[in-house]
């Protein structure tokens, strides 16, 4: 939890339009606490239950926020009628993006997280997250409601940022822009027709945004948390940066193997897509130094490239 004597204006901000919002929507907002402030600063409305999730480093216009996040509500509100371990929109607001001062707000059910198991290292517990991975794909495969769009992190949500970069480019020289550009042409091919370059690929509706990374804890169990990035692929993509030890958890539990030809090129497009949030660094200079050592693997690797694609 943010110290409130520390907190960033952007978050200050967020506190106050979600505290607003919260009480035009009945809620009482009496004790709001900042949890989180990186992409979005997710507010909890004290003492209620509810946490308000606030963009607030978006490069998409608020109507194209509102689209990802009925994807979003739509998918996460499905798995938690269905008994799925996620965090439920809040049921005490309805189920939509909430249209408030500029911005298009969501409202999630508050998760209290328990101790962190101190008898392991964090490999072994985040191995074990991505083993539970498993599970969440098994019930993703059987989403019913509208079909989502294919990897929509990555197309075509990375050209806003790197048509940023191209103006003012951060800490990327013109050959590293060119390489980035050519990249997203890339994923556009791979995009428009996946099966073609990998016919045995397991395609079908996913966290989006590397679910072992989002899990939260609780003294009742785990749940998974954050469908923003919510979307159609290869379940490669949710499985990217997770490690060795992670990809043989996912394999145990799930009974399949993973491609890892697939895999290498998920990695590459994660890696440009955190390049790509370079371009947010204007409006949140410390998110330089978070996103460098990614960006310094991209660099190191060589460029993203598809079988037979010249």
């Amino acid at each position: 939890m943010a110290n409130p004597n520390t907190l960033s204006k952007r978050a200050e901000e967020a506190v106050g339009l979600a505290t607003r919002a919260g009480k035009r929507l009945g809620l009482r907002a009496d004790d709001p606490r900042v949890l989180h402030d990186v992409f979005n600063v997710l507010v909890h409305l004290a003492p209620d239950p509810v946490v308000v999730r606030v963009p607030t480093l978006a490069l998409a216009s608020v109507a194209e926020q509102a689209a990802k996040q009925r994807h979003e509500l739509a998918v996460a509100g499905w798995l938690a009628d269905s008994g799925a371990p996620v965090v439920r929109p809040s049921p005490l607001v309805p189920r939509e993006p909430v249209a408030f001062e500029g911005r298009s707000l969501t409202f999630w059910e508050f998760v209290s997280e328990a101790d962190a198991d101190g008898e392991r290292t964090l490999e072994e517990r985040f191995a074990e997250q991505t083993g539970w991975a498993a599970r969440l794909h098994g019930l993703l495969a059987g989403y019913p409601g509208e079909p989502l769009p294919t990897l929509s992190p990555l197309v075509p949500a990375l050209k806003p940022a790197l048509a940023e970069l191209a103006k003012r480019p951060q800490s990327l020289t013109t050959a590293e822009l060119d390489r980035a550009e050519r990249e997203y042409a890339v994923l556009e091919a791979l995009v428009g027709d996946l099966p073609a370059y990998f016919p045995g690929a397991r395609v079908q509706t996913l966290h989006g945004d590397s679910p072992s990374y989002n899990v939260l804890r609780t003294a009742d169990g785990y749940v998974f948390n954050d469908f923003e990035d919510v979307t159609r692929g290869p379940v490669e993509w949710d499985l990217t940066l997770v490690g060795p030890r992670g990809i043989e958890a996912y394999e145990r539990a799930s009974g399949t193997r993973v491609d890892r030809a697939l895999l290498d090129v998920m990695e590459g497009a994660r890696m440009l897509q955190v390049v790509g949030a370079l371009a947010l660094v204007p409006r949140m200079p410390e998110l330089g130094a978070m996103l460098e050592p990614v960006v310094e693997q991209w660099r190191a690797r060589a460029p993203l490239s598809l079988p037979g694609l010249a």
